[in-house]
């Protein structure tokens, strides 16, 4: 399963990046209003900094517009996937842009329905909200399993991307299911690596390791 990290702050995507835990970003105006940078500059700069696929997401709400937004930010870089909402206008947008070649992430899916749709628009990336679902006491594993079960069904190659995922068990779920991809926040992320058995071993060594009285270097 491939790693986006759901961020529009450079120095937490390059401290990921150089641990090879990085696939791809994903970007949407809560989180570059949140970086205080302007899109564009912000961007480019993620752009420069990581390989795989990085999501900047259009503004406009009508077709016309979503698409020359969606061209304009696809001029950044060659690895950008344009971001537009599961609407009417934004499965549009997703079929002009993709048979132009450009990767395009449906993002705003909260139903096998809108997912089955995407993915005959040519979206390269479906974006389900796990989180969300959770919020209204709907779980959003179900979604991530119908929708694997409809695009194996039909041999669709829209890829999974998880998104909205706010805890380890939502990765560790979003893997056993079978979701291409998961794209979290970097303090989710880390806390895959934490575990309290760990935590205990490590103050075992440590104090072992002192009543020696060696050292290494």
């Amino acid at each position: 399963m491939k790693f986006f990290v759901d961020t529009a702050e450079i120095d937490a995507i390059a401290e990921l990046n150089d641990l090879g835990l990085v696939d791809g970003v994903t970007t949407n105006p809560s989180l570059i209003m949140k970086s205080g940078r302007d899109i564009i500059e912000v961007t480019k700069e993620i752009c420069a900094l990581v390989d795989g696929p990085v999501s900047a997401e259009v503004a406009a709400t009508e077709a016309d517009e979503m698409i020359a937004e969606g061209r304009k930010l696809a001029e950044i870089a060659d690895n950008i996937a344009v971001k537009v909402p599961l609407t009417w206008a934004g499965l549009k947008t997703c079929k002009t842009l993709s048979d132009e070649g450009q990767m395009v992430n449906v993002t705003l899916c909260f139903s096998p329905n809108q997912a089955l749709l995407a993915a005959k628009a040519g979206a390269t990336f479906i974006s389900p909200f796990i989180g969300r679902l959770d919020d209204i006491n709907l779980d959003g594993m179900d979604l991530i399993q119908d929708i694997r079960i409809i695009y194996d069904n039909y041999g669709f190659e829209t890829q999974i991307l998880a998104a909205s995922a706010r805890t380890v068990n939502h990765i560790t779920e979003c893997a056993r299911i079978g979701a291409d991809v998961v794209t979290a926040p970097p303090g989710v992320l880390q806390k895959l690596a934490a575990h309290p058995l760990t935590d205990a071993g490590l103050a075992t060594f440590l104090a072992d390791w002192a009543k020696t009285g060696q050292k290494i270097l």
